[in-house]
Order: C-alpha cells, then structure tokens, then sequence
C-alpha cells in the first residue's frame, strides 16, 4: 500500500482584520515607534493612521509576518514625512527636544525618550531602524535612499550622542539619591519596552 504524503496546508495571509487587531492591541506601541521617529505628535499620528490604511488595502502579507509589516508601514510612512536626509553637524548643533508647539519637552518624560527625540532626524532614524528595530544596515539604507556609509556614521553618532544624555541623567540621578536616600531606582529602560509588541504607555 504506498505511503500516504502529508500536503502542508499553505500559509495563511493576514486580513484586514488582522491588522485592524494589531493596531488595535499595539496601539501605543506603534504610536511611540511613530513619535520616535517623527519627534512630533501630529506627524505621529498622521503616521499611524496612515499606517493602518496602507496595511488594510496594500500587497497581501502572510499572517504571522502582520505585526512586524505593521511597524513597517509606519517607518515608511514616517519616512515620507520627514524625509531624513544626512547632514554635516557644526560643533555646536543644538539636541533640544521639541514637541509639536516647539516647545522644550516637559522635564517629567522619560529620559531616553527625550535624549532620541533630541537626535538629528537623520541619526534619529538610523538609530530606531537599526538599534530598537533590528533592521539591517543595508535594509536601512535601502528605505532612507542613502548610503550604507552613511548609516554606519549616524548611529555612531547618535549611540554617542545618547551615551552623553544618560551619562548626565544617572549622574543627576547619583546627586538626588545622595541629598534623598529614600528616592529608588527607575525600572527598566522605556526604548527597550518599544520593541515588545503590547507595549503600553502612561495617559
């Protein structure tokens, strides 16, 4: 009697109501990533909500590739909004973090959200891409249409540029615990929550 052969049924493809899903439960994971890239919470929402349409109506994705094409769609997007460009820094760039009134960020948020939103668009897209998104140097390069270079040196910079900020933070941090011994430890870093799926964020 021959061998049966078991046929693998073909991988499912996500429906519109998949990505209505994911966006639905990831809602503040994906608005950061948006925020993060954009530096500015009209933009950011534009960003997501025009990721949302382009997942719902663009090529068909398989199922369990949904949530990572969802953050995809808010990079490219993103990208169309800011259009990062690579650009020479004098020695005294300003890294002030602005929202969407220009207006300095309230001293409360969160200090890695702050220091990245200080980055030049440029260094502060290569650094979500690359560092919190995992994207390749070359994938990178790809979407920003830029040189594999000069990705390399805006995430150096940037890493630098954000080594400072936490440099300065824990050493303001050592000062406050020394005059107060009851204040604590912050918990985990909120840049590393951002690439969790389910991320959720204070009101």
């Amino acid at each position: 009697m021959p061998e049966t052969k078991h046929i693998k049924s073909p991988m499912p493809y996500a429906s519109c109501g998949d990505f209505q899903r994911i966006f639905d439960e990831d809602m503040n994971g994906l608005y950061l990533l948006s925020f993060l890239l954009t530096a500015d919470r009209e933009k950011a929402e534009q960003c997501f909500v025009s990721g949302l349409e382009d997942a719902v109506n663009g090529n068909r994705v398989f199922k369990e590739w949904a949530s990572s094409w969802a953050r995809r769609v808010i990079i490219k997007n993103a990208v169309k909004v800011i259009n990062p460009r690579p650009v020479e820094r004098s020695a005294h760039s300003s890294h002030v973090s602005v929202n969407s009134n220009g207006k300095t960020l309230p001293a409360q948020q969160e200090v890695e959200i702050t220091a990245v939103l200080g980055l030049e668009p440029f260094e502060r897209f290569v650094y979500v891409m690359t560092v919190l998104e995992r994207y390749s140097d070359q994938e990178c390069s790809v979407l920003l249409g830029c040189r594999r270079g000069a990705v390399l040196a805006a995430r150096t910079h940037a890493l630098q540029q954000l080594g400072s900020a936490m440099e300065l933070h824990s050493s303001q941090m050592q000062n406050a615990r020394t005059r107060n011994p009851l204040l604590h430890e912050r918990g985990s870093s909120v840049l590393e929550l951002l690439v969790a799926p389910g991320f959720v964020t204070s009101a």
